[in-house]
C-alpha cells in the first residue's frame, strides 16, 4: 500500500523518455548551468562505470579522463538539470559497476565495443 502511494506522487516527476544505456556505454550528458543570472549547456562525456537506484532515486555515475587526472561526475536520472543524455558508442561489460576502471590508465581504460543498435555516429 505504501509502496503504490509513493511510487503514483513518483510517477509525476519520471523523465518521460530515457535513452537506453547501460554500464560500460560512453554517453553525452547535457547538463544545466545556472551561473548567476545566466544559464547555459555543458556536456559532460565519459564512461558509465555505475547505474544504482529506482524511481526518482536512480542515478548513474560517468567517469572522463582530463589530461592525467580522472574526473567522475554522479547524476540523478530524473534532475530537471540534465537537459539530454545521449549514448554515443556501446561497450562490453562483465560486471555490474567498473570501478576498476579507477586504477587503469592510457590504454587499459578503453572497453571493447559491443554491436547493438543504440550506437550513435558523430
Amino acid at each position: 500500500m505504501k509502496n503504490e502511494i509513493l511510487d503514483s506522487v513518483e510517477k509525476k516527476s519520471l523523465r518521460k523518455e530515457v535513452p537506453h544505456f547501460e554500464i560500460g556505454d560512453i554517453i553525452d550528458v547535457h547538463c544545466r548551468i545556472v551561473e548567476g543570472n545566466k544559464t547555459r549547456v555543458q556536456v559532460f562525456t565519459g564512461t558509465v562505470i555505475a547505474r544504482k537506484g529506482r524511481g526518482m532515486n536512480e542515478t548513474f555515475t560517468v567517469r572522463r579522463m582530463v589530461g592525467d587526472e580522472g574526473v567522475e561526475r554522479v547524476f540523478p536520472l530524473n534532475s530537471p538539470n540534465i537537459v539530454n543524455i545521449r549514448p554515443i558508442r556501446s561497450g562490453k561489460a562483465r560486471r555490474a559497476k567498473l570501478y576498476f576502471l579507477r586504477q587503469r590508465s592510457g590504454k587499459g581504460v578503453r572497453l571493447a565495443q559491443r554491436h547493438s543498435k543504440h550506437t550513435v555516429t558523430k
